[in-house]
């Protein structure tokens, strides 16, 4: 199988790496928009113009499969993707939300949900947790996270100044934080750090590669290719793909 994986900007290569690491494709096209990251803070119709566009760009691969690796794109323009695309499209949403049930998660526990605005405010992840039992769940929007990480910033003050702000008014502490935009696994460490209960983290690429596995049961392992591209500055792209062991 020939997968393409598609997100805003470098925050998909957390997916990409998890698909790469698996071995179960013969290959990977990653696409990144980064001359237009990030999406969290745009309007819906403008997220489904540009997801549109990346359709089109991926008919150039002879794909047999597209992960939608950007939560943004996955809660506000599935739908329209798939209605264009000549192969399958698959976002993270669901594969998270399923990570979680088959996680040790107790339907009474504490579930956090951190994304970008339109991805907390599509209530995708919160409707689905709780058509599942889920009691207690929270969530989050946690835009500032996208330009910290893009900028290269992992740890230390001005990160752990961000964290506290957005968590310093939580009702509850979370066993459960489900890490809603590909570039938050970056800052994982130091986000479970913060609470004193180490709460579990869910990661969109481990939870798409098991969703992947029970939806394609005949794939087996093979040496997996890559490619990188990107709608600016494409080397660069590449080079923390390199930095990351991708490829």
């Amino acid at each position: 199988m020939k997968i393409g994986v598609f997100d805003s900007g470098v925050g998909g290569l957390t997916v990409a790496k998890a698909l790469y690491e698996s071995q179960l494709f013969s290959e990977i096209v990653y696409f990144g928009d980064t001359a237009r990251v990030p999406y969290g803070s745009k309007d819906k119709n403008t997220i489904i113009r540009y997801s549109l566009e990346a359709v089109e760009f991926f008919k150039n691969f002879e794909i047999d499969l597209l992960i939608v690796a950007c939560n943004t794109v996955s809660a506000s323009a599935l739908f329209q993707m798939r209605e264009e695309a000549e192969f399958d499209v698959i976002g993270v949403i669901e594969a998270g939300v399923l990570a979680v049930k088959n996680s040790s998660a107790k339907l009474n526990e504490n579930i956090l949900v951190i994304g970008t605005e339109t991805t907390i405010k599509s209530g995708l992840y919160q409707n689905l947790l709780k058509d599942r039992g889920f009691q207690s769940v929270e969530a989050l929007a946690t835009g500032l996270f996208v330009p910290v990480v893009e900028e290269g910033i992992f740890s230390g003050k001005l990160l752990n100044a961000v964290i506290e702000h957005y968590f310093q008014e939580l009702e509850n502490q979370p066993e459960h934080i489900i890490l809603g935009c590909t570039h938050f696994p970056l800052i994982g460490d130091s986000i479970q750090k913060h609470f004193h209960n180490s709460p579990k983290l869910i990661h969109s690429g481990e939870a798409i590669v098991e969703h992947l596995k029970e939806l394609y049961p005949y794939l087996s392992e093979k040496r997996t290719k890559i490619q990188f591209f990107a709608s600016e500055n494409p080397s660069g792209l590449k080079r923390v793909a390199e930095s990351w062991g991708i490829g």
